[in-house]
């Protein structure tokens, strides 16, 4: 943990040199900071195989390349690879790094809002929806919010314990993290409230170096009235122009705009963990003034792949293998289309498998191909959106189809399965029938939590 000395100087700096949209976040927890003179630094994570550097250097930018060269042989010196993300054109422009875009980030000119609300009448509806459900937002004084022993506090810990355990994707970490939640003086906070109970949260935190505010930790309580969202933002936006603020943005929509195929096909691969392109969506739908170009910048020599592989390990805290087994097991979206994914191969092997040796008649066969064709596209309809008796009724029918496999196998298979293959397969299917109802069933258990 840095020191009151460390996290004074890194705080100076960030107010005198704090431009980039994330340079207010390196105070919170977690960070490291290398110093290259007492007005320079870099904050940055360790992932334990890369230095992963939030943003550009907290420096004057005549000093960017200087500063990032110390840091690139800092790193080296550790033997440890070095990057940074989410650097923009002021950056790249002026260091010789290679660079990769990532995405793009909306910015607002808060005076412009009342004119884009006036040009925008699905938001304007929105709001109206809001204020229909008498959804109140408010601002939180700093005192009430620091106070970890106030009624506040406890409920937006309440507030975002339960977003937390919604969230497909398991917690993360660096520039992303929420848990624990923490929050510092300078940040201003709006809280959303539907009949007494918080539905929404939005933190602004301060860009110094531009006069503007990055609003972040946008949290929604599910079955909050539509327009709860919206009204934050609004309040924020009002906020930010009653204090003469030059500009709000929303922070990064990964992988937006125009980015590398690898990175498209990863945005199109990722939707069952997170929606991209909907993230973008509804950032587009607020009508920026315009978007900035985010970048990963990293050394010559050093590949493209492998950098984005070290930033991935600093959002997944340290372990991607760890991390993905902590999203899977949450479920239900990730799980309900591996199930999908799974039976497309296994339909098409049933659908060519010799009737003779594994089925008691052609019909039997062709029924099973036919049930796991309909069982695959009603999973995929619950992967897509879910719907609690939809996901009742194919537990159901795959528990069903456990039972009914085993019977088939004792009874039918059992005593024709000479080889070990033969028996290694019939230990396949009826496994996989009892394990998917098990995986679908908990995935059902904590959507409804």
């Amino acid at each position: 943990m840095p020191s009151c000395s460390t996290t004074d100087s890194v705080r100076a700096l960030v107010r005198r040199f704090g431009w980039n949209a994330t340079a207010f976040q390196v105070l919170e927890p977690g960070y490291q900071y290398l110093f290259v003179g007492a007005d320079a630094c870099v904050a940055y994570v360790d992932t334990g195989t890369a230095w992963v550097a939030a943003g550009a250097p907290l420096a004057d930018e005549g000093r960017f390349a200087e500063v990032t060269a110390a840091f690139v042989a800092a790193a080296r010196q550790a033997r440890r690879r070095a990057c940074l993300f989410a650097t923009e054109e002021r950056f790249v422009s002026r260091v010789a790094l290679r660079r990769l875009a990532i995405g793009e980030q909306p910015i607002w000119d808060p005076a412009l809002w009342p004119e884009t609300l006036k040009r925008n009448r699905r938001l304007r509806e929105q709001l109206r929806r809001a204020r229909a459900k008498e959804v109140q937002v408010r601002a939180i004084p700093a005192a009430e919010l620091l106070a970890p022993s106030s009624a506040t506090h406890a409920e937006i810990a309440a507030l975002v314990s339960q977003w937390l355990r919604a969230r497909e994707l398991a917690p993360m970490g660096f520039l992303v993290q929420a848990e624990p939640l923490t929050f510092l003086p300078e940040q201003r906070v709006f809280v959303a409230a539907h009949q007494g109970t918080l539905v929404g949260l939005l933190a602004m935190s301060p860009i110094y170096a531009r006069g503007g505010w990055l609003l972040q930790r946008l949290v929604r309580a599910e079955g909050a009235p539509n327009g709860t969202v919206e009204a934050l933002i609004d309040q924020a936006m009002r906020a930010a122009a009653s204090d003469g603020a030059r500009l709000v943005t929303l922070g990064l929509a990964p992988l937006a705009g125009r980015v590398a195929a690898p990175l498209r096909f990863a945005r199109r691969a990722g939707r069952a963990l997170f929606d991209f392109e909907g993230l973008r969506s509804f950032k587009a739908k607020l009508r920026p003034t315009h978007w900035d170009r985010v970048y990963l910048s990293f050394p010559p020599g050093q590949s493209a792949a492998r950098s984005v592989a070290d930033v991935l390990t600093a959002f997944a805290r340290g372990g991607l293998l760890r991390f993905g087994l902590r999203t899977l097991l949450r479920g239900p979206a990730i799980l309900v289309y591996l199930l999908a994914v799974l039976l497309i191969p296994w339909t098409a092997l049933l659908a060519c498998a010799d009737t003779e040796i594994w089925f008691p008649h052609p019909a039997v066969k062709w029924f099973w191909v036919a049930f796991d064709i309909g069982l695959a596209a009603a999973l995929y309809v619950l992967q897509r959106r879910w719907y609690d008796r939809l996901a009742l009724i194919v537990a159901i029918a795959i528990g069903a189809d456990a039972v009914s496999t085993m019977v088939e196998a004792w009874v039918w298979n059992l005593p024709r399965a000479a080889t070990l293959g033969a028996r290694l397969v019939l230990i396949v299917a009826t496994a996989a029938p009892a394990i998917a109802f098990g995986v679908l069933w908990r995935a059902r258990l904590r959507r409804r939590e």
